[in-house]
């Protein structure tokens, strides 16, 4: 489990396809921390480590992870946000974030409000998950809040820190995202749907 705080940015400095499957080598400031067989969130996707070399490690992601995430697009270079897993004697800083995305969305507009920066999103409502007002998402595996909750859409506002330490400041209009639906809002959406 995860809270949607960002420890690092990572860069993605190879890939190899394995059949179905993709190998990820990401570089970072955490990686020579990492243990094999560790949970790290890799843009809200939990992924296992199988490889930690001097400051790389790897994961893989199989075909239904890179069906539903937007890992399958990561190009050589790319800035990734990473997050260990919670401590459990912890604070617990954003909300409970499983490192299953449940789907991509899309950014639909970016807005510089001189001093932070205003980003709305959509998806596919078919899907049946739901954002509500001032409720959590997680987007690339940052805990943020939603407002303008609509059926197929939200907006979020990031602050200066958020904008410059996740890859928020690579986002633009037309970019996909990993998006995770609040736990507890896709529990009680189950329920009233029985």
């Amino acid at each position: 489990m995860f809270t949607g705080i960002i420890e690092a940015l990572g860069q993605v400095r190879e890939i190899k396809q394995d059949r179905s499957n993709k190998s990820f080598c990401i570089e970072s400031s955490i990686s020579h921390e990492l243990k094999v067989d560790q949970s790290v969130s890799h843009d809200g996707v939990c992924l296992t480590v199988t490889r930690v070399e001097g400051n790389t490690h790897w994961v893989t992601a199989i075909d239904e992870t890179l069906t539903k995430s937007t890992l399958g697009l990561l190009k050589l270079g790319d800035e990734i946000n990473l997050e260990r897993c919670m401590i459990a004697n912890g604070r617990f800083d954003g909300h409970v974030v499983q490192g299953h995305v449940d789907q991509a969305g899309t950014c639909v507009s970016v807005e510089d409000m001189n001093g932070s920066w205003l980003y709305a999103f959509e998806y596919d409502p078919t899907q049946g998950n739901i954002t509500v007002e001032k409720g959590s998402i997680s987007i690339n595996g940052v805990s943020l809040t939603c407002f303008n909750s609509k059926d197929n859409g939200f907006s979020v506002a990031i602050i200066p820190y958020t904008y410059e330490h996740t890859n928020f400041h690579q986002i633009k209009s037309g970019a996909l995202v990993n998006l995770e639906f609040d736990i507890i809002g896709k529990y009680v959406k189950r329920l009233l749907n029985r």
